[in-house]
């Protein structure tokens, strides 16, 4: 059934702007009876680093007592990867029960859309992590955007706080052919009121970002201003205006690393939790 479904991360033929679309993914979540409304979550959106710093932000959590659900895209041996709770992935069964839940509002769905574009492999598998996570009950839900950020099927998420990793060109047949307009698809998951962490960007894609928080009144917490991380003697020292932390560096190779956990640092320590 899923496999079935429009899949844009297997899709080789080129893909119109235009498919992309909100509206599938709306309807799909609120004929689930709207479990993304209540769902606590941390979004996470970028061209680089964005898979990293949301499995830091699972283990930081994990590690502070918390329950945690983590949603990536793609998998790279089984399907189940995509969806994890406090570290364990999906199971089998659980699988089967979710799809269960969902496959028969999708052929509803399919049945009502007279243009034959009901929800695709991304919707489907969006709506389940959100039904997993809402269902086991977790404290916190990390969601990783597949593709841009503005349209993305994980945008329908009401996050407490958000993520923007370094930006460069990307999937630029869709999401535009310079920085400034893949920053501002990116910026797309920028939702009023929520703070936004911003990784390390070029100045072109941080105007543009800056400039969609100051229209929405967003409290906006970018590197080397309102938090700063470096490497130091094998560890990481971390400052923000709560404080300086001095850590032990992530156990994945290269400097950009400490980057994408000075992001996940940012973002819990707006929550409220600690490393």
């Amino acid at each position: 059934f899923l496999y079935d479904r429009i899949d844009y991360e297997r899709r080789s033929p080129p893909v119109e702007r235009g498919e992309f679309r909100l509206d599938r993914m709306r309807q799909l979540n609120e004929r689930l009876g709207n479990p993304a409304a209540a769902l606590p979550c941390i979004h996470v959106a970028g061209t680089k680093g964005k898979g990293s710093t949301a499995c830091m932000i699972q283990q930081i959590a994990v590690l502070a007592g918390y329950r945690v659900g983590l949603y990536t895209s793609p998998h790279l041996e089984c399907l189940e990867e995509r969806w994890v709770i406090d570290g364990q992935v999906c199971r089998p069964e659980q699988l089967r029960r979710l799809l269960q839940q969902v496959q028969p509002v999708v052929e509803m769905l399919d049945k009502q859309d007279p243009r034959k574009q009901g929800p695709t492999f991304f919707d489907i598998t969006t709506a389940m992590a959100i039904l997993h996570f809402q269902q086991s009950q977790v404290d916190l839900a990390i969601l990783e955007v597949g593709l841009g950020g503005r349209l993305d099927s994980t945008n329908i998420c009401h996050p407490d706080a958000a993520i923007i990793t370094n930006i460069g060109l990307d999937h630029t047949h869709l999401l535009g052919c310079t920085i400034e307009e893949i920053a501002a698809e990116k910026a797309g998951i920028i939702k009023r009121l929520v703070p936004c962490v911003v990784g390390k960007q070029e100045e072109p894609a941080l105007e543009v970002i800056e400039d969609r928080a100051a229209k929405l009144g967003v409290p906006l917490l970018a590197y080397g201003q309102q938090w700063h991380v470096a490497p130091e003697a094998g560890r990481m020292v971390y400052q923000d205006e709560r404080g300086l932390l001095d850590l032990p560096r992530p156990n994945l190779p290269g400097d950009h690393q400490i980057m994408n956990a000075g992001a996940a640092l940012a973002a819990l320590r707006q929550l409220g939790i600690d490393a």
